[in-house]
C-alpha cells in the first residue's frame, strides 16, 4: 500500500449526504475478484443516463473537476452495506482523501486498509470548503496526515483527528497483509518448530 503523508489535489464537491456504498459502487458490479477496474463504475448510477451516456449534471461528469483526487461529502458518507469494494472504487477512480463531517464506522475502516484517508471536518468547515470548491475553479486543498490539516492555498485550514493505529498503517504504507509480514521471521521460526514436531510431511 502507499505511504500516506501529504496530499495536494483538486477538490470535486459530492454536496451530498448519506451517501451509501450501493451508490458509491452498485452491486452489479460486485462480480471482479480484483481490486482494480471499479473506479469506472464509482457512482455508476449518478454518474450515467445509461451505458456510456454521462449524466451532464453529475459533478464528476464536470470538466473543471477532472482528475479531482480529493472528494467532499456531507455527513454519514458510506453508510449502508459493509463492502470493502466501495474504498476499493474510490480508490481506482484516482481518490485519496474524503472529506465529510461524519463516516459509516464500517466504510473508514475499509478506507484506511486500502491507502484512502477518511477525514471527519466540522460540518461548518464542510460547507465552507464545498462553497469555495464549488465557485473558484482549480481549488485545492493539502491534507497532512502527518500534521493532521486540511489547508487550502488561500486562508482556510482546520485541524482533524484520526485513530492512532490507523494513521500510524496510512503512514507507513501498511494493510493487513503487510501488518503480517512484519513478523516473518517469527512466522519462519514457529513453522519450522511445528513441522520439526509434525508426524506431517511438510507441504510444499
Amino acid at each position: 500500500m502507499e505511504p500516506f503523508r501529504t496530499h495536494t489535489g483538486l477538490a470535486v464537491p459530492l454536496d451530498r449526504d448519506d451517501v451509501d456504498t450501493d451508490q458509491i459502487i452498485p452491486k452489479q458490479f460486485l462480480k471482479r475478484i480484483e481490486r482494480t477496474g471499479y473506479g469506472d463504475f464509482l457512482f455508476y448510477d449518478w454518474r450515467y443516463l445509461s451505458p456510456g451516456q454521462p449524466r451532464p449534471d453529475f459533478v464528476l461528469n464536470n470538466p473543471r473537476y477532472r482528475g479531482a483526487s480529493v472528494l467532499i461529502a456531507g455527513r454519514n458518507f458510506g453508510c449502508g452495506s459493509s463492502r470493502e469494494h466501495a474504498a476499493w472504487a474510490l480508490a481506482d477512480y484516482g481518490i485519496r482523501v474524503v472529506i465529510a463531517s461524519t463516516f459509516a464506522d464500517i466504510f473508514r475502516n475499509n478506507a484506511g486498509k486500502n491507502g484512502l484517508l477518511a477525514v471527519a471536518l466540522k460540518p461548518e468547515e464542510v460547507v465552507e470548503i464545498t462553497k469555495r470548491s464549488q465557485t473558484k475553479e482549480g481549488y485545492r486543498l493539502t491534507v497532512s496526515l502527518e500534521d493532521l490539516t486540511v489547508k487550502d492555498n488561500a486562508d482556510f485550514q482546520a485541524k482533524f483527528q484520526i485513530e492512532p493505529f490507523t494513521r500510524y498503517c496510512l503512514l507507513e504504507g501498511l494493510d493487513d497483509i503487510g501488518l503480517t509480514l512484519r513478523h516473518q521471521p517469527q512466522i519462519d521460526a514457529y513453522e519450522k518448530a511445528r513441522q520439526a514436531r509434525n508426524w506431517l510431511p511438510a507441504v510444499r
